[in-house]
Parts: structure tokens; sequence; C-alpha cells
């Protein structure tokens, strides 16, 4: 069963191919991805990493976590879900929908 690894503190320079060259030694890389800036495309310092076989996942986070990538001491853990909604509420401030900010009088 395929386990999805979260990799934190990544250097702006470290690349889905560095990622895969670095799990890659302890099992099967299903994918890496490298989270990026949609305006500037520029790393967000994080990404993630699914490797084949839960037991390779966890050898390589024991292994990963807190080594030197890139000249960043990263940071490996197994990737938590979240909910894909997950901000907050929108506020209405000022205004109604007839276009008046209070239409009692």
């Amino acid at each position: 069963m395929a386990q999805k690894i979260y990799v934190g503190n990544l250097s702006y320079r470290t690349t889905e191919q560095t990622l895969t060259t670095a799990f890659s030694q302890y099992g099967e890389v299903a994918s890496t991805v490298v989270i990026k800036d949609r305006y500037t495309d520029q790393s967000k310092g994080f990404g993630f990493v699914e490797m084949a076989d839960a037991e390779a996942a966890n050898t390589a986070i024991a292994a990963l976590n807190g080594q030197e990538l890139d000249g960043r001491q990263v940071r490996v853990n197994i990737a938590e879900d979240k909910p894909r909604d997950s901000r907050p509420p929108r506020r209405n401030f000022g205004g109604n929908r007839e276009g008046g900010y209070n239409n009692r009088y």
C-alpha cells in the first residue's frame, strides 16, 4: 500500500528529481512533488513523496528526518490528510444584496 510522506524545510533549489533520488535509496518512489507558488513558480519550501510500500516509507522517514538535503536540515514525516476546504468561512463586511448598509428606514 502506498504511503505519502511530507518533506519540510526544503531549500528553494531542491527539485522533484532531488527528492526522488534521496528517497529511492529506501524503496520504490511512486511520485514526488515540490509545492510551488502559483504566481512566481518558486518553491514554498515543502513537498510530498509517495512511496509504493509503507515499510519502505517508514525506513526512509527514520533515515532522512533531520538530515541535510541541499544545505537544509529537512523534516520528514507521514503526511496527514487535510480536509479539502480548510479555509475559514468568508465574512460579509458591509452592505447587503439590496446595496445598502442598513435598509431599516
